[in-house]
Order: structure tokens, then sequence, then C-alpha cells
């Protein structure tokens, strides 16, 4: 064996099964950190819009205009995806006045949820693969370990004098795959924690609002629906 020590050599060096592991975890660590990249965009621009989206809702501006200016936009999202939903499902529903206030708030509330569950994968997406990659890259790197220390024990087996520095390379070689799943997995369970409790935080914002929003609207239909009622009481008397 070679007596060159440095990462570059013993990575050349590597059985070709350590070196596929390698590359392998290697690939992983790099889709990993872009999608932390993106993730990281998603989510601060969700939080950013939804602080934004509820000083307007809550400054006392138009309900009507508000919506007019979310459904402008090509692909609201967000809590405003929310918003726009709950609104467009009450103003058709508004507009049929055999609708009691409890059927209109129930139609607008399913559609809240839909809405709330789709804005819910969105967030959550590539989160599994964080997981995954945090969660089973040590294992590949010691499985490239284990490897490469049986190939340098089967190596030093076919010598007649074993010594430390005759098995010492292929130990050092097959150790890299361990620190290459350890710098492939640690970045990854850190942000999908830093991202779960960034996600969980957002959507109970959004549930609130869902439910703020909702008890106003259902103020509201309640309203409409004794205005229309009264007149037919004045009529009968």
């Amino acid at each position: 064996m070679s007596d060159d020590m440095s990462i570059i050599h013993l990575v050349t060096e590597a059985s070709f099964v350590v070196q596929a592991v390698m590359l392998l975890l290697l690939v992983a660590s790099v889709l990993s950190w872009a999608m932390i990249f993106i993730k990281w965009k998603v989510v601060r621009r969700a939080r950013v819009e939804s602080e934004d989206f509820e000083d307007r809702f809550w400054s006392g501006a138009d309900l009507g205009k508000l919506f007019e200016r979310v459904r402008g936009k090509d692909s609201p999202s967000g809590m405003e995806h929310i918003f726009s939903a709950g609104f467009r499902t009450y103003a058709r529903m508004g507009k049929q006045s055999s609708q009691s206030a409890l059927t209109v708030t129930d139609a607008v509330q399913r559609s809240m949820r839909v809405a709330l569950s789709r804005e819910v994968d969105a967030l959550e997406s590539y989160m599994s693969f964080l997981a995954t990659v945090g969660s089973i890259s040590p294992y590949v790197g010691l499985f490239g370990t284990v490897w490469g220390i049986m190939n340098s024990f089967r190596s030093l087996g076919q010598v007649q004098q074993a010594t430390l520095s005759a098995v010492a390379p292929g130990i050092a070689e097959a150790l890299i795959a361990t620190a290459i799943g350890l710098f492939a997995a640690i970045p990854a369970v850190i942000a999908y924690n830093r991202f779960s409790d960034d996600i969980d935080r957002l959507v109970n914002r959004y549930d609130n609002f869902l439910e703020e929003f909702l008890s106003l609207l259902q103020r509201q239909a309640m309203v409409n629906a004794q205005g229309e009622k009264q007149p037919s009481k004045t009529d009968a008397a």
C-alpha cells in the first residue's frame, strides 16, 4: 500500500463499493443543501406574506376590494389563498337567497379547509427527503466503512508480517465514508427540525386566521339572513 495519506489519494484508492457509497452520500448532501435553500426561501416568503396580509386584513380594509386585489395575483398562496377561497365561496353562496347562514358558513369552512390543506402540503414538500437523508446517511456511511475495513483485514491476511502501517490506509479510507455520511446527515437533521418548527407555527397561524375569518363571515351571514326575513315579518303584521 502507498504511504500517501491525503484525502484525495485515500478516496481514489478506495474500493469500488466504498467509492460508490461516497458518491451516493455526496449527491445526497448536494441535493439536501439545495432543498434546504429552497425551503428556507419558501418558508421565509410565507411568513413575510402572512404578516403583510394580516396587517392589511385587520386594518379595516374593505374585504371586497381586498379580494379583488388578491384575485388579481397569478397564484395567491398562504393566507391569501385561504382568504380568497373563503370569500369566493361566501360571495357565491350569498347570492342565493334560499341558503341559510349555517349552510353558507359550512360551505365557506370546507373551502378554506381545502385551501389550508393545499398550503400545508406545499410547505411540507421536500421535508420527507431531508428526514430520509438525516436518518439513513450515517448508516450508509457506516456500511461503506465496514466494507472498507473488511477489505483491509482481508488484504492484511495475505501478508506475512502484519503491521499498523499496512492496514492504516485501508481503515482511513473506509472511515471517510462515515465522515461523509455525517456531513450529509447533520445539516439535514438541523434543517428538518428548524423547518418543522417554522411550518408548525405557520400552520397554526393559518388555522387561527381561518377560524377568525369564519366567525366574521358567520356573523355577517346571520345579519344578512335576519335582514332578509325582517320585511316578511313586517308584511305579515
